[in-house]
Formats: C-alpha cells, structure tokens, sequence
C-alpha cells in the first residue's frame, strides 16, 4: 500500500508556534514529554508492576521496582517518538493528532528521531546494568516490534495491524516477570495472552470512533473497511478469549480466590458491555448512539483492576 508523504501540518496550522520561530524552553520540554506518549506508557506500568509482586509471590525489591519501571518508560518512550517520527505525514492529516509536536512544529523531525534513537540506547544499557541483560532483550525487542513490525510493516497494510502490532504492548508483562526472576514463566505467558486479546476490543472501538480519520490518510484500520456489525463480531470473540485466558492463571496455582473473584466480575461487565455493542450494531445503530467508546474506556478499567488483582493476589493466600 502506498501512501504518499505530506507536509507534516494540518492546513491553517504554523510550524513556528511563536512570532520569530521562538520555542519557550518549558513549552519545549512539555513538547518532548508528549513525545513518548505518557498517558499510554501509563497503561504499560499498570501491567508491569504486579507483574512484578506476583513474581516475587509479595512486595519485590523496591529499588528494583524504581528501575523497572523508569527503564519502562524510557523504552516505550523511545518507541512512541520513533512512531511520531515515522507517521508524522499522517498525523498531520488526523483531527486527533494534529496537536502533535512534530505537525505543530515545536519539535523538528531531526529532533524527534535523535530524541528517540537516544532513549532507545539508554532504556537497553540502563535494564542491562541496573536490572538484567534478559529484561533489556525484551524491551529492545518491544520497541523494535513497536517501531518496525507495527509502525513500518503492518499499520498502513493490513487490517490485522492492531492484532499482530499488539504484541509490543503485551511485552510489559515479560519483562516485570524477568525483572525479578531473571527467568520466564508459564504464569507471565498468560498474562501476555491476556494483554495480546486485550489489545484489538480495546482498540476497536476507538477506531470505530475516529474511522474518518484513519479512511483520510489511508490506514485500513478494521472499522475503516468493515461494517461495524463485524468488527462488533470480533470485538465479542476476542473478549471471550480474553476472559477465559485470564481463568487460567488459578487452575495452574499462580493465583487464589480474590484474583479469581475479580477476573470473573470484570470480565463479566466487560462481555455484558461488549455484547451490548454488538446487539446495537446489529441492529443499525450508528453515531453517538452506538455508544462504542464505553467498552473504550471500560477496557481501560478492566485491566487496571486486573492486575491490581495479580498484585494483591499473593497477600490473601
């Protein structure tokens, strides 16, 4: 598929964000902050840190902790500045982007590259001294995933591209796990699963959402060339999946009954929210009265409590 490069500004929007070209240098810093996209990078620590107190089975080394999850932010960090380097062309094109640094011009793409290829090299050398070589494998191989697999290969070729692109975000959960054990698991392999299947319900139906703009620039996200009658249908199956791959961590004996009670409660909603979609996408239902962004933001609350629950887990047992 090709997509042709544009000027990285919406029409009527100055890449000079001040008279003279003068950039203040707090404003600057914000700039470079909202390049590693702080409000996802939120969700990966979520999935993290009670990664992190399952593996240890109680509270894990604080300092070790700190480490993980700065090393965590440094990493993602990296990887979303190198994806708003790569799709700078189209995030100038997209009502919901076109506040970026890069369409705005507050921060230059040589910049933004530099910035990224930086935090990349010190997330990998600070897990490899200061957490273990195995950890940093895996957040290279994250952003590597992110930026090359997702960003370059698959997100403007196929619909798939939130599925298989998925996996950089699922990755969180292996590196918390190796963090404290140095090893893996079959326990940090579900929870993977779970984040995997995770991943395309709750991106769906913010696609479906915004489909306009990704039809603009020529993304083929699924609710661009689907009916949402579909991708309805795909977001129920992949919810299934997902809650009965997040049962499975109490049968194997990695976790009790207050994680078993919460997984069951959250994903119940979850699928009560997800087949209430679906009935009114079958039935037609378009615009604000689709009510799609409720699984959105739900999906953000079902895993927050989730993995709480991982963490809280090994203290009631």
């Amino acid at each position: 598929m090709c997509v042709t490069a544009v000027e990285s500004r919406p029409a009527g929007v100055a890449l000079t964000p001040s008279p003279g070209g003068h950039r203040p240098f707090g404003v600057r810093v914000k700039a470079f902050v909202a390049l590693t996209k702080p409000r996802i990078i939120e969700l990966l620590l979520i999935t993290t840190v009670p990664v992190m107190f399952l593996a240890a089975q109680g509270v894990p080394d604080l300092w070790l902790v700190l480490t993980t999850t700065v090393g965590g932010y440094l990493s993602a960090g990296g990887a979303n500045a190198l994806n708003m380097y790569i799709d700078r062309d189209i995030d100038a094109l997209m009502d919901r982007t076109s506040q970026r640094p890069l369409v705005t011009g507050m921060v230059s793409p040589r910049e933004c590259l530099a910035f990224g290829i930086a935090l990349a090299v010190i997330s990998t050398v600070w897990f490899g001294l200061l957490v273990n070589w195995l950890s940093a494998a895996l957040s290279l191989g994250a952003l590597l995933f992110y930026v090359v697999v997702y960003t370059m290969l698959l997100k403007r070729r196929t619909s798939q591209n939130i599925v298989w692109g998925g996996i950089a975000g699922c990755m969180p959960v292996l590196i918390g796990w190796s963090a404290v054990t140095d090893s893996m698991s079959w326990a940090a392999v579900i929870l993977f699963a779970v984040i995997f299947f995770w991943t395309p319900p709750h991106y769906w139906p913010l696609s479906m959402k915004v489909k306009d703009d990704y039809a603009r620039v020529g993304v083929p996200m699924l609710p661009v060339i689907a009916s949402n009658r579909v991708v309805a249908r795909q977001i129920v199956l992949y919810s299934w999946v997902m809650v009965a791959v997040s049962l499975l961590l109490t049968p194997l004996g990695y976790t009790g009954w207050f994680y078993t009670a919460v997984a069951l409660l959250t994903g119940g909603f979850w699928l009560w929210e997800a087949h209430g979609l679906q009935a009114r996408a079958k039935a037609g239902v378009s615009g604000a009265k689709l009510k799609e962004m409720r699984l959105f933001h739900w999906s953000i609350t079902y895993v927050s409590l989730l993995f709480v629950a991982v963490a809280v887990d090994p203290f009631l047992r």
